[in-house]
């Protein structure tokens, strides 16, 4: 058996659509009835949490204390709807970081292996600058040359030079700091 034969199935094409058919049919009246249970819910919270209003017949100062009541309870509501949202924000960090902890014990992300590309000086700025490059680009002109005879100019310096003991002082840069060594060595 070759590796690139795959194995037949023991279901029919037709079989596999008319399954796929019925789980696809069975989710969806699922999700009708989890969303209608979720509005039937919140009906029946709203009920008990909020019962009907009656202002007809109430004096102006029943309808204060009335208006009173209801800013007391909408504030304990915001209490606990800020708690829960700062909650559920925590949680959420701690779930983004326990992700990254679990991918970082998973190993070592692997460099893909990059491929070596030629690419001349001007098709570099060409792909960078794209339209404003003009012309083509010239890098070696911008090198400093060097002359042969400045390369002997230096040969002839380091050779007159000669014996370093005679210019100690000159090779030293330290602009005769020499002599005050010398002469606060034998002061003391």
């Amino acid at each position: 058996m070759n590796p690139k034969d795959k194995p037949k199935s023991k279901i029919s094409a037709s079989r596999k659509l008319s399954l796929k058919m019925l789980l696809l049919t069975r989710a969806c009246e699922d999700l009708e009835r989890e969303n209608q249970e979720r509005e039937e819910e919140k009906v029946r919270y709203l009920g008990e949490k909020l019962p009907p209003l009656q202002l007809s017949g109430l004096s102006l100062e029943e309808l204060q204390n009335l208006c009173k009541q209801l800013h007391s309870q909408i504030d304990v509501v915001d209490e606990e709807r800020y708690d829960c949202e700062y909650k559920v924000g925590k949680h959420n960090k701690d779930i983004h970081e326990l992700k990254l902890k679990v991918q970082d014990l998973g190993g070592k992300f692997k460099k893909p292996a990059l491929r070596k590309v030629r690419v001349s000086a001007d098709e570099m700025m060409r792909a960078l600058l794209g339209s404003k490059h003009k012309g083509s680009m010239d890098l070696r002109a911008n090198l400093k040359s060097v002359k042969k005879e400045d390369v002997k100019q230096d040969k002839v310096l380091t050779t007159e030079v000669g014996d370093w003991r005679k210019n100690v002082e000159a090779m030293s840069g330290m602009e005769g700091r020499k002599k005050m060594f010398d002469t606060g060595g034998g002061a003391q």
